[in-house]
């Protein structure tokens, strides 16, 4: 898994960058948001990936925070949310006001997002909700920072993997029960072995 990019930005576009890690570029999808952060060609830039493996197509992702990439990962776990409507959703601020959004409840904020319809808009607000915690600073009010809760336990991990591969929540949960082992990698080969098992 490709977690971390660390290089000189070779190619700066509005909707992705390359990164030329060694002799190596990487073409990278990135939110508006990171964008802001990512410099100009030529200057060396760090950025959290996340990459998605696909049938026809290795798809990588980059993210100025970490913050941003768990967002990024909650988001895919809605159901009718992708990852080019994931971004879409990212760009349209800091992370923190896109999970503070989440926890009051304001849909309307996700319906202005091109590609979100109403009902989408409510399921983000739904599945989500309760995967956002508020963390006190000492400030108490409006100090409160918001966080995601990145629920990294083997398991959700092994979930957050089988989603990536094209399985439904659902399904991922139904492939999961029962699972046995101590790492994600153990959960998910058991799950991708019952997946491939013949229906009886």
């Amino acid at each position: 898994m490709i977690a971390l990019l660390r290089g000189e930005v070779a190619v700066r576009r509005t909707d992705h960058v390359t990164i030329l890690c060694g002799d190596v570029g990487y073409r990278v999808a990135v939110s508006a948001e990171t964008l802001r952060h990512v410099p100009a060609v030529g200057e060396r830039v760090t950025l959290h990936a996340h990459l998605i493996v696909r049938d026809d197509a290795l798809a990588l992702y980059g993210f100025h925070a970490e913050q941003e990439r768990d967002l990024f990962l909650m988001l895919l776990s809605v159901q009718a949310v992708g990852p080019k409507v994931a971004l879409a959703v990212l760009s349209g601020g800091h992370p923190r006001e896109l999970i503070a959004a989440i926890a009051a409840g304001d849909a309307a904020r996700f319906q202005a997002v091109p590609g979100i319809g109403k009902r989408t808009a409510e399921r983000i607000i739904v599945e989500l909700r309760e995967k956002v915690v508020v963390t006190s600073d000492g400030h108490g009010g409006a100090g409160m920072p918001i966080v995601a809760s990145r629920g990294s336990g083997p398991r959700a991990l092994a979930r957050d993997g089988l989603i990536e591969l094209g399985y439904a929540p659902a399904e991922a949960e139904e492939l999961l029960r029962g699972a046995e082992g101590e790492s994600a990698e153990e959960l998910l080969a058991h799950a991708l072995r019952v997946a491939r098992a013949p229906s009886s």
